[in-house]
């Protein structure tokens, strides 16, 4: 409903790896109108599959050869759609912030919280909501090693662009941080934990076989550092968000 109604009719075009796809397309349906998703042709089948049954047109690009975010203005401007990005946005950082605004409200002692970074909005988002609730609790990010635009932006003071990376993490992709995003994670962010694929993947495998949660990939690297013992030393009570449980059953089979 933030879309006016002159706008809506001509629906909405996202670009996404998969999981703000599918919140786009199920928004869309419940508005009856058109979302059109570019997704990379390596996305998870799971994703992409679920994305399609909630009704979306899906058009898939070569992340290694194509700019997503070039694709989605494209298909834009084709339709008339209004683009809804996947993080770098003030929609969607307030939106993706209300995972630790819940989390603080049932839990509101926490000393940190331990967040995923791909493009930034769910940290963004969270950072903001937790500096706000409790301006003492320390916020930590993670990403994987192999997806580091964030901290090697950081350590620059200025946003970094990587290469495609390889990561398992399909939903941290990202290879530079929000414009957005960044200055926000620039003032808020305590700190920045790298994980290896070796610990994303025994994570995911501990949390669905001790835990009995399912998660992806991408949603697994955020406890990766507590499972590691990486987070830093005097912390009591940890609130780690663990975002995504979309993952491939050949994927999951694999581990």
């Amino acid at each position: 409903y933030s879309i006016p109604a002159v706008d809506r009719a001509r629906g909405v075009v996202a670009f996404s790896s998969g999981n703000h796809a599918q919140a786009v397309a199920i928004a869309a349906r419940s508005l009856g109108i058109p979302a059109t998703l570019a997704m990379a042709q390596d996305a998870p089948r799971t994703k992409v599959e679920a994305t399609r049954a909630r009704g979306a047109r899906i058009v898939t690009y070569d992340r290694f050869r194509e700019d997503r975010v070039a694709v989605g203005k494209r298909l834009a401007e084709e339709t008339g759609a209004t683009l809804v990005p996947p993080y770098d946005h003030p929609w969607t950082i307030a939106g993706q912030g209300t995972a630790v605004l819940e989390l603080l409200e049932e839990v509101p002692d926490l000393d940190a919280i331990v967040v995923c970074i791909g493009g930034g909005g769910l940290m963004a988002g969270s950072a903001i909501a937790a500096k706000s609730l409790r301006p003492s609790i320390r916020v930590i990010g993670v990403e994987p090693a192999d997806a580091n635009d964030t901290k090697l932006s950081i350590a620059a003071g200025k946003r970094v662009e990587i290469p495609p990376p390889a990561t398992i993490a399909d939903g941290l992709r990202a290879q530079i941080p929000g414009e957005l995003t960044f200055p926000i994670m620039q003032r808020l962010v305590d700190e920045i934990i790298l994980v290896s694929e070796d610990e994303i993947r025994a994570t995911l495998k501990f949390l669905l076989l001790r835990l009995k949660i399912l998660t992806e990939p991408s949603g697994a690297v955020s406890a990766a550092p507590v499972l590691f013992k990486k987070l830093p030393p005097g912390l009591g009570r940890v609130g780690v968000v663990l975002s995504g449980g979309n993952v491939d059953y050949e994927l999951l089979a694999g581990l």
